[in-house]
This record gives C-alpha cells, sequence and structure tokens, in this order.
C-alpha cells in the first residue's frame, strides 16, 4: 500500500495538449504511478492526466533552474 507521493491531490487547470514520445519502460512507470495515485487519493486518474502535474512539480522544485530564471 503506497502511504504518500510526491504528487498530492490534482487541482483542476486548463491544459494545452502536447504529443510526446517516452521509452515503454517509462510509460509502465507512469502507468504505475497513476494506479497508486488513484488507489491513495480514490480518485481514477491516468498517466497522461498526472505527467503535466509531474512536470510542474519537477521544473518549481529545480533550483538550478530557479536561479537560473533570477
Amino acid at each position: 500500500m503506497v502511504t504518500k507521493l510526491r504528487l498530492g491531490p490534482l487541482p483542476r487547470q486548463r491544459i494545452v495538449k502536447m504529443t510526446i514520445s517516452l521509452p515503454v519502460s517509462l510509460n509502465e512507470e507512469l502507468d504505475r504511478y497513476a494506479a497508486a495515485h488513484s488507489q491513495l487519493y480514490g480518485e481514477k486518474v491516468d498517466a497522461v492526466t498526472l505527467v503535466p502535474y509531474m512536470l510542474e512539480r519537477f521544473i518549481t522544485t529545480d533550483r538550478g533552474f530557479r536561479r537560473a530564471r533570477a
């Protein structure tokens, strides 16, 4: 059982559609993460829904990127 994930409950946002290519292994991991997130928060989500929030979290927590923007 998953007790905590870095990505919390999802806020409602408008999004822009983007097409990307992923290695099969990463896609499988994203699907597993989505299943864990769904189980933990009780709302069914898929990897496609989670990826924008994961990328946003990654960018906002990247110290080097924040320094470069300053």
